[in-house]
């Protein structure tokens, strides 16, 4: 019963630590949408976030991914384009594939969340020791290497596989 207990806490911690830090986009989104800052509707902004996650995808990656049809992806990459947030490059290997890269503009909107991680992150190696952060590192890696395989992303530029 102790076990069920301790991972019902666990849950609860995880869940806890996970809507903080959606909360804490939301805050400074709603904050920018307040000074007009920010365009993007919120299926746009999603669209946005798995485009730079997946790293230059095509459309056609961006819409597999999605689970869109591709003609769906196009236009809301259409109106991505036309609001500033995303590019489409020429890809040098293949002339009739096009990538789609986030533009300043949207690297700009995304650092709202980004520099709340860098800031938890910096938090987290002030508060623990070295062993404690080399578990941390592992559990994460396994978390999003193993356990977490419904959500496929490409490897880093310059990670060896």
């Amino acid at each position: 019963m102790a076990a069920q207990e301790e991972h019902s806490e666990l849950d609860e911690k995880f869940e806890s630590v996970y809507n903080k830090f959606k909360l804490h986009f939301y805050q400074e989104t709603f904050a920018r949408f307040a000074n007009r800052e920010a365009s993007l509707t919120t299926v746009e902004a999603f669209a946005m976030e798995a485009i730079y996650a997946l790293g230059s995808p095509t459309v056609h990656e961006f819409a597999d991914f999605m689970r869109i049809s591709s003609s769906n992806a196009a236009y809301k990459i259409g109106s991505l384009i036309r609001k500033g947030y995303v590019t489409k490059v020429q890809s040098t290997s293949d002339g009739r594939e096009y990538h789609l890269q986030p533009t300043q503009k949207y690297l700009d909107y995304y650092n709202i969340s980004s520099s709340y991680i860098h800031d938890v992150m910096d938090r987290i190696k002030r508060r623990f020791s070295d062993d404690d952060l080399t578990l941390l590192e592992d559990i994460l890696g396994v978390m999003g290497e193993e356990l977490m395989p419904e959500v496929a992303l490409p490897a880093p530029a310059g990670a060896e596989g």
